[in-house]
């Protein structure tokens, strides 16, 4: 069994793995660019560093574990979910 916990990926938390569920446009502008680097929906993926002040993320993501460096606001339109086992 599974909790769910609902997220923009600018504000998930490092090193615990998630899964892309869609994005967040708010009637903005979304970059095409997080589609065509593959941050699709049902990706799952991994923060591994967060720089500070508002710095970009490096995140780790589908299965052949590809890395990335984003922006924080181009993090603001991927929504994602946390997941963790209940039992654990």
């Amino acid at each position: 069994m599974q909790d769910i916990s609902l997220h923009n990926l600018s504000s998930f938390p490092k090193n615990k793995l998630g899964i892309i569920t869609g994005y967040d446009n708010d009637g903005m502008d979304m970059p095409v660019k997080i589609i065509e680097m593959g941050l699709l929906p049902h990706t799952t993926f991994r923060i591994l560093y967060q720089a500070p002040f508002g710095g970009p993320l490096y995140v780790e993501f589908g299965e052949e574990k590809s890395r990335i460096a984003l922006r924080r606001e181009e993090a603001d339109f991927i929504t994602v979910e946390e997941l963790t086992d209940a039992g654990k």
